[in-house]
């Protein structure tokens, strides 16, 4: 009985050391982030809908020498209509609640693996204000991007392959492969990740808009007087996460065109105009400002109330604006990476 036992104990550790190494060798052959594209190597179609994992192989390629950073504030700028204009190839990187820290380190490979970087175009929300931003708790998302996906990757980081997550998309990049599937993002980063326009509702919109407000529409209008602010108060603001906005952005070729893009929220998502939240908002756009100018970038500024900002029916949510306020958006912003104007509605401040 025993020997039965220990015989059968061989063969099912043997099988399972089979199965693994069969599994394994499935995954690294279909390699669904790409951890072997190199510069000039094409990266793998995008099968997984987290984009911490799926955007590292798009900068190795080699493809793109310009791109976009951000949060989901940026998702909707297209790279095709941006690389058309403004005689660069974009990549949209922009992340979903991307921490301030998470698109430093996104920034930092974008840097050091396209020689001649020629435009960045940078998202900045209200997160790069907050006070605690650079805390150690606030770094992270809980879907962080591996350290291993955003360097070079050796051989040690092969084995961390092997799990349920990334035997799945492994499947669905074979499943394209076989012509069974599409890629879940284009191949420059860009997905239209908004509800289909046919389905919008204005009263459902405002629900969400207005969610913080119990889904009633909020009075935004600017508070007058302006709420008192004592100087010692005011001398507290710290903005800790710019330096690392500018730290990132020195580190770039002088020959690199920086745009800091505040987004066009809508204004239930800021602080009300004339609180105290709203003048430390300012000082923060103010410092934004300035670092701008020591490094030659242009600030192009959205986030105070206008045509855009003001109008319900351009958004689905605080956060996100349609697809007509998105193909807006990346026309101006193209407009002004040429040099030229914006719309002359107030919708936009524009800092060179």
């Amino acid at each position: 009985m025993a020997k039965a036992w220990i015989q059968w104990s061989r063969w099912f550790l043997g099988a399972a050391v089979v199965g693994a190494g069969v599994l394994f060798a499935f995954v690294a052959t279909l390699d669904p982030f790409g951890m072997r594209v190199h510069a000039g190597q094409a990266p793998r179609p995008i099968m997984d809908i987290n984009q911490r994992f799926m955007y590292p192989q798009l900068v190795r390629s080699g493809r793109f020498d310009a791109a976009v950073i951000g949060t989901s504030t940026m998702r909707l700028l297209d790279p095709e209509v941006l690389s058309r204009r403004l005689d660069a190839r974009f990549v949209n990187l922009a992340m979903n609640a991307a921490t301030p820290w998470e698109q430093t380190q996104m920034a930092r490979l974008f840097r050091e693996h396209v020689q001649a970087p020629k435009r960045l175009i940078w998202g900045i929300d209200t997160t790069w204000c907050e006070a605690d931003a650079t805390d150690e708790a606030r770094r992270l998302t809980p879907r962080p991007v591996p350290g291993w996906l955003s360097r070079e990757v050796g051989w040690s980081d092969w084995p961390k392959l092997l799990n349920l997550t990334n035997l799945e998309i492994a499947g669905r990049l074979m499943a394209y492969k076989l012509g069974w599937s599409r890629e879940r993002i284009r191949g420059d980063g860009y997905e239209v990740f908004t509800p289909p326009e046919a389905s919008y509702d204005l009263a459902r919109a405002r629900s969400h808009i207005y969610a913080s407000h119990g889904g009633a529409i909020a009075d935004l209008a600017p508070l007058s007087p302006a709420a008192a602010i004592a100087p010692a108060e005011s001398a507290g603001w710290h903005f800790p996460a710019l330096s690392w906005l500018e730290e990132s952005i020195a580190a770039f070729p002088k020959a690199t065109q920086v745009m800091l893009v505040l987004p066009p929220a809508h204004l239930a998502a800021y602080p009300r105009q004339g609180s105290a939240a709203w003048q430390r908002y300012a000082r923060c756009k103010a410092d934004i400002a300035a670092l701008a100018r020591r490094h030659g970038a242009v600030v192009v500024d959205y986030a105070h109330a206008s045509p855009i900002t003001a109008q319900d029916a351009n958004y689905w949510d605080p956060l996100h604006f349609r697809l007509a306020i998105a193909a807006r958006f990346g026309e101006e912003l193209a407009q002004i990476g040429k040099g030229g104007t914006a719309r002359d509605d107030g919708a936009v401040i524009v800092l060179r």
